[in-house]
């Protein structure tokens, strides 16, 4: 788990070159420990920082970032037309990101996805992938645009102020080192990544819920974490399904950081003619789909021996047996009109859809455990592993900077323009003076200033002035907009005078935004028992025969009587028991070191081979078999010992499920 406590490693500045006090060569050689050192600590906080984990504030990693950037700078709007891939991926490459054009190009395609972003960032046009794993098609066919959500969420405010402006890798440009994210993206469409030492696996999250959240954090600085996380019962997947998860275990993972939600396909039951159903699955959990499903099916009914093994075990044959006898086909129907469309036939009417779905959902990714690993970049630039209420602490404490930074650089353009505007009236109530000082001396602008008190950027607005704005209109014009500025000022002082006025700001801000683009929870909460179906034991109740040999080798055949004189043994080895049960029966193997082991008649094989080796079934542990035991599990036994002691039992107590077996006798 991250130590999330003493992150030393992001804190302390990289080792000098050479240690203190260290010899240094003619060339300034440096121990090879130490130059490790130095240089996977740069890669590593290169990988953590600059590649694999999202930042807070945005929720965007720095491929991401420059992405859409890139989009915008290049008029690449949601009303804009679409523009080729390949065009934005050269603009990334060439001007932000100097790393290979593939991963920038499935970075893209990935915010294109709406079954992989719950929020997708970018719109795509062409082939983009499915969600049975297709590729996208290649770059110079497919085309992209941005989003209405991601421009007016994202990037709407970016030059308003609200964030900090860094070189490019090669200093000719600059771009954003954040985006001006109004809504907590890392929430809203969570994030995976592996770094160094370190991954993250944030799942999406329904928007009206997190922003319910977020407007308690916003409104007070004091709320609780049980207050800011009430409002999210869980995650929300692009896919839908059904969370299963108690919501303690949920609220614990939410307050840790980590943990795991239980996700379970949903399904219907479709009424055929002749009393005849079928089952359709049409919501599956993350990083399942439906092609994975058929070939998890596949393998249920078509099992293949382990490795090192020349048989396929019994419990794989009875679960064959088990899938075969509810279910007669499986198929993928989806298409344009169905995303996700898994269709399933019973074997007989007479199976029940609940029995079908239950040893599925048991036996395949149908239903299974979506990961929450909430680690990211704080606002110190530090990863760390925290719980979902400081996460959205983290956030609402940029969005009231971002504001804050968005005010100030409104009431400077506010100030900005009355300034002009104050010039220009000056200019119109004095237009023949104005004129007369133009015409008459050689350098125009220090007259106005000294001649109506100008400033310099007044007298050079004056001077680029059309004579068309000298009309009587134009000083109407004038004043009424210098009273809506005055107006403007007055209010863009009393917020940023007030804390909470700012915060009731971003409040409003945020529920419109929620408003706008919010929609209905897609993955339903209802909690249920995990999935457990055990495989149908095929063996039925019927005579069989144990044959086990002194160098123990266990074998079966059917019935009872069997000519001893027919049986054939391994060169060198003999009969050692030769046991008349029932195949239902405890089969117990008795060590020379007094331990018991117990087998199934199931797992043992029949015909005429040798058998299996003991070992392959039981831990002897370098014991050997020196008896066997069959029958009833209420038969009495009488055991004696080389030490001239013994004992009586039930057959009953010398079974065991431990592979190792269990101590009988000294």
């Amino acid at each position: 788990m991250l130590d999330t406590k003493t992150p030393d490693l992001f804190d302390a500045p990289p080792p000098p070159a050479k240690p203190p006090g260290a010899p240094s060569g003619a060339d300034g050689d440096v121990p090879l420990a130490q130059f490790a050192e130095s240089a996977y600590l740069a890669y590593a906080m290169s990988v953590v920082k600059g590649r694999a984990l999202p930042a807070v504030e945005d929720g965007q990693k720095p491929v991401q970032r420059r992405i859409l950037y890139a989009m915008r700078e290049l008029g690449n709007r949601h009303d804009a037309p679409f523009k080729k891939s390949a065009r934005i991926v050269g603009d990334v490459i060439g001007k932000f990101h100097p790393h290979g054009d593939s991963a920038v190009y499935e970075a893209a395609v990935r915010m294109a996805q709406d079954f992989t972003l719950r929020y997708p960032l970018i719109q795509g046009q062409g082939n983009f992938g499915s969600r049975d794993g297709d590729g996208a098609a290649a770059m110079r066919y497919t085309e992209v645009r941005l989003t209405a959500f991601a421009e007016e969420i994202l990037l709407a405010e970016l030059d308003r102020g609200t964030v900090d402006f860094v070189p490019t890798y090669d200093g000719s440009m600059r771009e954003p080192r954040l985006l001006p994210a109004r809504l907590p993206i890392a929430l809203l469409n969570g994030a995976s990544g592996i770094a160094v030492g370190m991954a993250t696996e944030i799942p999406p999250h329904n928007m009206r819920e997190v922003v319910e959240a977020c407007v308690v954090a916003l409104r007070s600085a004091k709320a609780s974490d049980a207050d800011i996380v009430a409002p999210i019962p869980g995650p929300d997947f692009p896919g839908g399904g059904q969370i299963i998860s108690p919501p303690e275990e949920i609220a614990k993972a939410y307050e840790s950081g980590r943990g795991s939600v239980r996700v379970r396909a949903r399904w219907s039951v479709e009424k055929l003619a002749r009393g005849q159903y079928r089952v359709a699955v049409t919501e599956m959990p993350p990083g399942t789909n439906a092609a994975r499903v058929l070939s998890e099916i596949e393998e249920l009914t078509n099992p293949k021996p382990r490795a090192g093994k020349k048989t396929v075990s019994a419990e794989a044959q009875a679960l064959k047996a088990a899938v075969l006898g509810v279910l007669e086909s499986a198929r993928d129907d989806s298409d344009r009109e169905h995303p996700v469309r898994l269709v399933l036939e019973p074997r007989t009417s007479r199976v029940a859809p609940e029995e079908l779905m239950n040893l599925l959902l048991a036996h395949t990714s149908l239903e299974s455990n979506a990961p929450l690993n909430l680690v990211a970049i704080d606002r110190e630039g530090r990863p760390r592993q925290a719980g979902i209420a400081h996460w959205i602490r983290e956030w609402a404490a940029f969005r009231l900077e971002a504001l804050e930074r968005r005010l100030r650089h409104r009431q400077g353009e506010v100030v900005d323009r009355l300034h002009i505007l104050e010039g220009r009236l000056i200019a119109f109530l004095n237009i023949d003076k104005v004129i007369k000082v133009i015409r008459n001396a050689d350098e125009p602008k220090p007259a106005l200033m000294e001649k109506f008190s100008l400033s310099e950027r007044q007298a050079e607005d004056i001077l680029e002035i059309r004579l068309r704005q000298l009309a009587k209109l134009e000083g109407i014009r004038i004043e009424r907009e210098m009273k809506e500025l005055k107006g403007e000022q007055a209010e863009l002082e009393k917020l940023l005078a007030s804390d909470g006025a700012r915060r009731k700001l971003a409040v409003k801000e945020g529920t419109a935004d929620g408003e706008k683009y919010g929609d209905a929870r897609r993955t339903t909460i209802e909690v249920a028992e995990r999935a457990a179906a055990a495989p149908v034991e095929t063996l039925t109740d019927e005579p069989i025969t144990v044959l086990c040999s002194r160098n123990g080798f266990l074998r079966t055949r059917t019935g009872h009587g069997v000519d001893a004189s027919t049986l054939s043994w391994k060169e060198g080895d003999g009969p050692l028991a030769i046991l008349e049960t029932r195949s239902v029966h405890p089969i117990v193997l008795v060590g020379a070191n007094g331990r018991t082991f117990s087998v199934r008649a199931l797992d043992l094989p029949g015909g005429k081979g040798d058998g299996a080796p003991a070992t392959s079934l039981v831990d002897l542990a370098g014991t050997r078999i020196v008896g066997v035991v069959a029958g009833d599990p209420e038969t009495r036994l009488v055991f004696s010992s080389s030490a001239g002691t013994g004992l009586r039992c039930q057959l009953k107590d010398l079974v065991t499920r431990q592979r190792a077996g269990k101590a009988f006798m000294n």
